[in-house]
């Protein structure tokens, strides 16, 4: 148990408000969506939609990653945004970056 203390698990989130010229939620949709999907295929993190859902013209969408290196972690979301913001047929107007660090000293 000594040899593991100090172990953390370390959490990304980046969340980006994407823009679109959509006139329905159908085409909005549709202009995100394989986007995302694209984006899930080539990079293990996860996604959600989390704000504007009921909006046409912006959504607000947030991905993840969990791992225990936290320079892996960072590198591999910045690619992730660097993806969503280079192929997707709208534009990210804002984007933000969270790095949290979880001691798991109790579990191991």
């Amino acid at each position: 148990m000594g040899q593991n203390r100090g172990m953390k698990a370390y959490l990304g989130l980046y969340t980006a408000r994407i823009e679109t010229k959509a006139q329905s939620l159908k085409e909005k949709r549709a202009l995100i969506r394989p986007t995302l999907e694209r984006l899930k295929a080539r990079f293990p993190v996860s996604v959600a939609r989390l704000h504007g859902l009921d909006a046409w013209h912006y959504e607000v969408v947030g991905i993840s990653l969990l791992g225990n290196d936290p320079a892996w972690v960072e590198e591999t979301l910045r690619a992730a945004a660097r993806f969503l913001e280079e192929n997707g047929p709208f534009r990210v107007a804002l984007g933000a970056f969270y790095l949290e660090a979880y001691d798991l000293d109790g579990l191991v």
